[in-house]
């Protein structure tokens, strides 16, 4: 019976052990113990838009890549999931869920435009995910209703600030005294720029003589043009993307309509002057968030970088996915966690930090404070116009 008791007790003690190897085994590891960050991209790679998402998701790219080479983040490679949202916003909400429930990131980029970070939001805000935008600029994205979004952060400037700039520019340099808006009635950016540029334009003593509106995949602009031309206003502000504006400016222009159009950072992408053809971008002018002509040593670097590996010079939405994703490694540092909480907390405490287009601090409302410039195009081809600060 001795034996037999000391046969069975060495059974049961090597049973539990082995259960207690296959329950280790089997355990899904935390974010400490894990040697990756995983980082969500929710991105319009497909669809109307998809190139400032490529763009955005480029620099992104660079900068973790950057980070990776030099060891990575609290001795941790940082690894990024990638959910194409095919430029809308249903498909935005879905890879937002996607994200956060199969994929368990820490901290979400994305979405690249308005009205698709703001149809996805809500549901990093119930998971208590942080999420970074880095061209996100309507101010809904990040205060509804008065409140801060707390999960909800940018990297760029947003909307009012590009429509009091494009205003004081028609007023200041461009001398105009009457303004015609055209804004695209699909798009919750193009709303909200039209409103901020009205307002300021009036306050500095402008009348705008006419208000028309188009839709996304509009084609013909003609009849629109046609009003818009017996109004005869000094300038005509476009706060729209670059497909739509590359179609209305060749049409404008082969119309006779010569004075100045003027636009906003929907405008910066190479495609816009394949659409319209080179010379019908003559006398424009658009907000932006960087110029890869500054000396900047800060964007020189970059721009060397960015042409080293993607063999194009980048366009101000790399510049920001890249300004965002170097947000995201300074977050963590300081945090010292990839916890998404801890992220977020340290996300609100950003002062100072130095990125490409400048230095960012974030205000109460987790909006940048940063200067953004004009650009004016010539023969398709941006240039340096003007230097704005906040």
């Amino acid at each position: 019976m001795g034996k037999r008791r000391l046969l069975y007790t060495g059974l049961i003690a090597a049973l539990s052990m082995l259960g207690m190897m296959v329950a280790g085994c089997s355990s899904t590891p935390s974010a400490s113990d894990s040697k990756e960050i995983k980082i969500g991209a929710n991105i319009e790679m497909t669809g109307s838009v998809a190139n400032y998402g490529k763009s955005a998701f480029n620099g992104i790219q660079l900068a973790f890549k950057e980070v990776n080479a030099a060891g990575g983040v609290l001795g941790k490679q940082i690894k990024i999931i990638q959910a194409d949202n095919k430029s809308e916003a249903s498909e935005a909400t879905n890879a937002m869920t996607k994200l956060i429930t199969q994929d368990k990131v820490s901290l979400i980029m994305g979405p690249i435009t308005s009205s698709n970070a703001i149809a996805a939001l809500q549901v990093a805000q119930d998971n208590k995910i942080p999420v970074i935008t880095p061209t996100g600029t309507n101010a809904k994205i990040t205060v509804d209703n008065g409140k801060v979004r707390p999960y909800v952060f940018r990297s760029c400037f947003i909307d009012p600030f590009q429509g009091i700039v494009m205003a004081n520019f028609a007023a200041t340099t461009l001398k105009a005294k009457t303004a015609v808006i055209y804004i695209d009635n699909s798009s919750d950016y193009s709303k909200n720029l039209a409103e901020s540029f009205e307002a300021q334009f009036v306050k500095n003593g402008g009348t705008v003589i006419g208000k028309e509106a188009f839709l996304q995949k509009d084609q013909d602009f003609k009849s629109t043009l046609t009003k818009i031309k017996a109004l005869n206003p000094e300038t005509i502000f476009i706060p729209a993307y670059y497909e739509e504006v590359g179609k209305i400016a060749k049409q404008a222009r082969e119309m006779g309509i010569t004075v100045p159009f003027i636009g906003t950072d929907g405008w910066d992408d190479p495609k816009i002057a394949e659409v319209a053809g080179a010379a019908a971008l003559n006398n424009t002018f658009f907000s932006n968030h960087y110029s890869s002509q500054d000396t900047d040593p800060n964007i020189v670097k970059f721009v060397e970088a960015y042409k080293k590996e993607y063999g194009q010079e980048p366009n101000a939405f790399a510049a920001l996915g890249y300004d965002a994703a170097l947000m995201v490694v300074d977050s963590i540092k300081r945090a010292n966690s990839a916890e998404p909480e801890k992220i977020r907390e340290a996300l609100e405490k950003i002062k100072d930090l130095q990125v490409v287009t400048g230095k960012i601090t974030l205000d109460a409302n987790h909006d940048p404070i940063k200067s953004g410039v004009v650009i004016e195009m010539k023969d398709g081809k941006q240039t340096f116009k003007e230097k704005i600060n906040p």
